[in-house]
């Protein structure tokens, strides 16, 4: 175990990197880690802080990671750095919040050749809700498409910040790092605390170890905390003694103690992250600090689907290994539910459409389970007749339509950011999806919209089709706003008059017909025939809005009559007529596992 040096606290930078998703924040950190000596040529790896599969091949950042640098200036003073590296995309926002809680500044990185993007905008006003000072870094300046000073001015313009001592690098070949390192030591702050008051720390995040049990990441803001001290979590109300106390250089390294301003993380032998409250206050237990911090609202669960095992034999497997992701994404959250056409499955909340997308891939990789997820719906609050404001979850299990006074569906506030050419297609879009346009303003050669949006319109696949308009160019971000009284009405899918409830829905009236229709076709294609004929239909209540029929299989029951009687024949095919009938009435449709993967599958072509 190695005691560092006691750093004084004007030797302190704590910052986090602030960016759109691909406009290199990742690979800056490669850069500081390697400059500073953190891993040495041999240890380093591209994108070394995305330690998940997924966020490597996806290039996408999805937890929030830490590394403490040590660096000399070329005055010969030495500081410590710590970095935390934070998502961009929308999903994971709750991530950034509480990675800025813990840092005095940030490095804004924008992509020189592409601009300000809608995430960069959401992440900047993050960190100025926070009071970071703020230092703009130009990445990719090196690309023959980077116009430096258009960008510059960009920022100036759409994020008020001034951009005229921007650090101008490229991240992937080096050049202008060490610029970076000095303006983290010279325009960034020094961490505030008193190493004699009590200790009071912020838990910044913790995730779960197969080593070393819950692993907590702390920012100590007062006093010291070292191993073998009996600590309280003042939220939890529980107390622990610490096993060890360290820093990751990205390596884990255990120290003695901590002190104020400092990052780092403790192990106490704590059971489950379920008991690790983030944004929960840190004291000792023995000499309390008086005030708690201002801890980070938890995140909400805006998207609910169903999740079920392909295989029925699966479910205590699928128990398991969702027991062991919410282990390490305290925002993923399920309870059990059935359903007589899937089985036993998890009706499970996340954060957004990536954030399920992302589970649903760890759960099929990571855990080799084969699952169907049932069309996303949002929480919608319902007012019944007697004052009651339900909420409901899952679209099966709305109440009586005749109890109801009103639904409520939340809406957000959408910010697109698009090159011109796109424009009209876009507006369209969310004028389809029932969208109220707010402002329309230019960001140099391009448009940025803000539309008030439902968020049951969005999660369907409005994020897809934004993309396959503007070819990719387009980004999008949102925020949850408020929830607004819309005219919502269930649509059942019945199968040979069996409601399917896996497949039932809430839509706006106005959708309802073309969603009713569209559905019954996709269902006619994929459900085989039987031998009788098979109504699909969507129905409101007791009013049918959409019919197919899947033809019956025919046998053919003549083929052994050789010649004789016309009525021998007729018979034959009154009796099949009469078995069809009666096997109408008895007979279950098998609708195949396939056919809801596609029917569930968004997009409306």
């Amino acid at each position: 175990m190695k005691t560092p040096q006691k750093t004084p606290l004007s030797h302190i930078r704590n910052f986090s990197i602030v960016a759109h998703i691909d406009h290199g924040k990742s690979t800056l950190a490669d850069r500081l880690i390697q400059m500073t000596g953190g891993l040495d040529t041999r240890e380093m790896k591209e994108q070394v802080l995305d330690s998940m599969d997924i966020e490597r091949e996806r290039g996408i950042t999805i937890k929030a990671q830490t590394v403490r640098l040590e660096y000399t200036h070329t005055n010969g003073e030495h500081y410590v750095l710590n970095l935390i590296d934070t998502p961009g995309h929308v999903d994971f926002a709750y991530e950034v919040n509480r990675s800025l809680a813990a840092c005095e500044g940030s490095l804004l990185v924008v992509d020189a050749a592409q601009g300000v993007e809608a995430q960069t905008l959401a992440n900047v006003y993050h960190a100025i809700e926070v009071n970071h000072e703020i230092v703009p870094v130009l990445n990719k300046i090196d690309l023959p498409a980077a116009e430096p000073e258009r960008v510059k001015a960009q920022i100036e313009e759409v994020i008020g910040i001034d951009a005229s001592e921007a650090v101008e690098i490229s991240a992937k070949s080096g050049l202008g790092i060490e610029k970076v390192l000095k303006a983290i030591v010279e325009r960034l702050p020094a961490p505030k605390g008193d190493e004699t008051a009590p200790l009071k720390a912020l838990l910044v995040d913790s995730w779960y170890d197969l080593y070393l049990g819950v692993v907590v990441l702390i920012r100590v803001i007062d006093g010291r905390i070292k191993k073998g001290q009996k600590i309280r979590m003042m939220q939890a109300g529980a107390s622990y003694e610490l096993d060890r106390v360290g820093v990751f250089t990205p390596k884990l390294v255990e120290v003695g103690e901590l002190g104020p301003g400092e990052i780092g993380f403790f192990t106490a032998s704590i059971k489950e992250v379920a008991d690790t409250n983030v944004g929960d206050t840190i004291t000792d237990d023995r000499k309390p600090t008086a005030k708690a911090l201002e801890g980070f609202r938890p995140a909400q669960p805006v998207v609910f689907c169903g999740l079920f095992p392909v295989d029925a034999s699966d479910f205590e497997d699928l128990r398991a290994a969702m027991g062991k992701l919410r282990l390490n994404d305290a925002s993923f959250s399920f309870e059990m539910e059935t359903s007589a056409a899937l089985g036993f499955g998890f009706r499970c909340g996340f954060l957004g459409l990536l954030h399920l997308e992302i589970i649903q891939e760890r759960l099929s990789r990571e855990f080799n389970l084969d699952l169907i997820t049932t069309a996303p719906s949002v929480v919608y609050d319902v007012v019944m007749t007697s004052g009651d404001v339900v909420q409901l979850h899952n679209p099966a299990d709305l109440p009586d339509p005749v109890k109801i006074e009103e639904i409520r569906e939340p809406w957000i506030k959408a910010t697109i950011l698009t090159p011109d050419e796109y424009l009209g297609s876009i507006l369209k879009l969310c004028q389809d999806r029932r969208g109220i346009q707010t402002n329309l303003s230019y960001v140099g050669q391009r448009a940025m919209v803000e539309y008030d949006l439902p968020l049951n319109e969005v999660v369907f696949d409005f994020y897809d089709r934004l993309k396959s308009i503007s070819k990719g160019y387009a980004s999008f971000d949102y925020q949850l706003s408020d929830y607004r009284t819309g005219d919502l009405v269930k649509m059942s899918i019945l199968v040979n008059a069996e409601p399917v409830d896996a497949l039932s829905m809430l839509v706006h009236r106005s959708a309802a017909e073309s969603r009713g229709r569209m559905m019954c076709e996709k269902l006619k294609e994929l459900i085989p025939p039987h031998l009788f004929t098979i109504p699909i239909q969507a129905a409101i209540g007791g009013r049918i809005i959409a019919r197919e029929t899947v033809r019956a299989m025919r046998k053919d029951v003549t083929a052994k009559c050789y010649g004789g009687d016309a009525t021998r024949k007729r018979k034959l095919l009154e009796k099949q007529k009469e078995g069809k009938k009666k096997m109408r009435q008895f007979g279950k449709v098998e609708i195949p596992q396939e056919a809801f993967i596609k029917a569930l599958k968004m997009g409306d072509n």
